[in-house]
């Protein structure tokens, strides 16, 4: 490239998930981000200065991105996305295809976030900044899929190990979408911190980490393009920590507070804007959906309006099935498998007694077979489930629930620039009365009207107005070769001559 001035020019406002595919099993959508290529930024930076930050330790590519096309020539398949832009730049490979255009946006991106590593540093080599070593990862990623990671701590005493690394795909920048931590930052409110433990479905392997990031803006009189987003991830430990010590700090002039945490009379919590529990007295609550543990305060806060109920559907859930099956006793009918049974029986209880050699059990043991046994299925269903979202506009609310014989009081308030809300709940009333709330999918049971209204529902999809054969652009002499294929000589005798040969 003899040009060593390259001017940047941007991905559109909604960089992030241009594309947003749902798919079921009856229909496909595809959306379009408003304002898609609308606008852009522009910028310059040479290929000296991009090449000398790009090749910083700390700097990765996404290798599912196509800066450069790899495939096209076998001497460079072993390339990553990385390599291949630096031999681009260098003019080492005159033979490899890339984007200009996206290259250019990336050197911009490495030349604009370089100044964060010294912060980064500065901030390692003062240790009364980190003494506990609780923050152990900082990282940065920007819309052209650069990221920037910084550990505080060794690697090998990171809590989380699998974080940024390739076999976290919701984490790292793929193909299809960007990081979950990126989308999650560019959907609040700029200047807020958007704080979540990763999802686990088991309660053994709850996780021991908080991921807070925060979105990059340019702000203009038009529009506030999402840039970037910059994060860190903790130990849960140290964020519980940090919140208890700020919940006991108060206004007041003698910094004492009315109302405490410690007290028994109050359960405090710290929920994230979809209700899930980061921080609780009980620690093993953590990860748990507070309506599961304070069904009755969640109930009135969706009466409310503080928090809003979103039903789910998913058309392709797998449901467990009991089905009875009369195998033992069609069994019963047939002499051999009645001996054959009773024989199996024998050898089953004689083993049994020698291994356990318990002579009570095996007296009181159950002699009797069941006629009709049922089996679980998992079968094809429809299934729904509700997810919640906090109203944005309401900063700070109370309430009280009536009980059937008691009153229970609450105060929920939002966490200034962040996606938290502080709840402290009055536990003298336990309020039994009413049912938790829980998230777990509800199987969607239909009558013989409603499939048949579901069924009249399924229109048939039309097809084109028109058919297109041919693109302008295409080469019919590379497709639809089949037919020119001819088979070689050898091939064909070669079966007649093993056969010969075996007679």
């Amino acid at each position: 490239m003899e040009n060593k001035k390259l001017a940047h020019k941007s991905m559109p406002v909604n960089a992030m998930g241009l594309k947003v595919c749902f798919v079921s099993l009856h229909s496909l959508g595809v959306a379009l981000s408003r304002g898609h290529g609308k606008y852009f930024f522009r910028g310059n930076v040479t290929i000296e200065e991009g090449l000398h930050d790009l090749e910083h330790p700390d700097v990765s590519l996404a290798d599912e991105w196509s800066y450069c096309n790899t495939d096209l020539h076998p001497e460079h398949r072993h390339l990553s996305q990385l390599e291949a832009i630096k031999l681009y730049l260098k003019g080492k490979e005159p033979l490899l295809q890339c984007d200009k255009e996206l290259i250019q946006e990336v050197l911009f991106d490495a030349v604009v976030s370089a100044p964060i590593e010294a912060y980064w540093t500065s901030l390692a080599l003062n240790k009364s900044e980190n003494s506990d070593k609780g923050v152990e990862v900082a990282f940065l990623g920007t819309r052209t899929g650069l990221s920037r990671i910084n550990l505080f701590v060794g690697a090998e005493q990171l809590t989380n190990q699998d974080f940024l690394k390739a076999g976290d795909k919701e984490n790292i920048f793929n193909a299809d979408h960007f990081p979950l931590w990126y989308r999650r930052a560019a959907e609040q409110i700029p200047g807020s911190f958007v704080y979540s433990i990763p999802f686990s479905t088991g309660t053994v392997n709850k996780s021991n980490v908080v991921t807070a990031s925060t979105s990059i803006q340019l702000l203009d009189e038009r529009k506030s393009p999402v840039v970037a987003a910059v994060g860190i991830q903790m130990k849960l430990e140290f964020f519980q920590r940090k919140f208890w010590t700020a919940s006991r700090q108060c206004a007041s002039l003698d910094g004492k507070c009315s109302i405490s945490c410690d007290d028994e009379t109050v359960n405090c919590y710290l929920i994230d804007n979809n209700g899930f529990i980061l921080v609780s007295e009980d620690y093993t609550q953590t990860g748990d959906f507070f309506g599961e543990i304070e069904g009755a305060v969640m109930n009135k806060l969706l009466t409310m309006g503080s928090f809003k109920r979103i039903t789910l559907y998913d058309y392709q859930a797998m449901c467990r099935a009991n089905k009875e099956s009369s195998d033992a006793a069609r069994g019963l009918l047939d002499p051999y498998n009645a001996f054959l049974a009773a024989v199996k029986w024998i050898m089953t209880e004689l083993v049994l007694f020698l291994v356990e050699f318990n002579l009570c059990s095996w007296w009181h043991s159950d002699l009797t077979a069941k006629a009709q046994k049922l089996k679980q299925t998992l079968e094809p269903c429809d299934t729904e489930y509700p997810a919640f979202v906090s109203e944005r506009t309401i900063k700070e609310t109370s309430g009280n629930i009536a009980c059937e014989d008691c009153s229970k009081s609450f105060v929920i308030q939002q966490i200034p620039s962040s996606n938290l809300f502080m709840v402290v709940v009055d536990s003298s009333c336990l309020c039994e009365s009413v049912a938790p709330i829980t998230m777990a999918p509800i199987e969607i049971r239909y009558n013989e009207s409603l499939k048949c209204e579901r069924l009249k529902a399924q229109k048939i999809r039309r097809r084109p107005e028109s058919c297109h054969g041919f693109h302008p652009e295409e080469n019919a002499r590379e497709c639809g070769g089949a037919p020119s294929l001819q088979a070689k000589m050898v091939l064909i005798l070669s079966p007649l001559l093993l056969l010969l040969f075996l007679r």
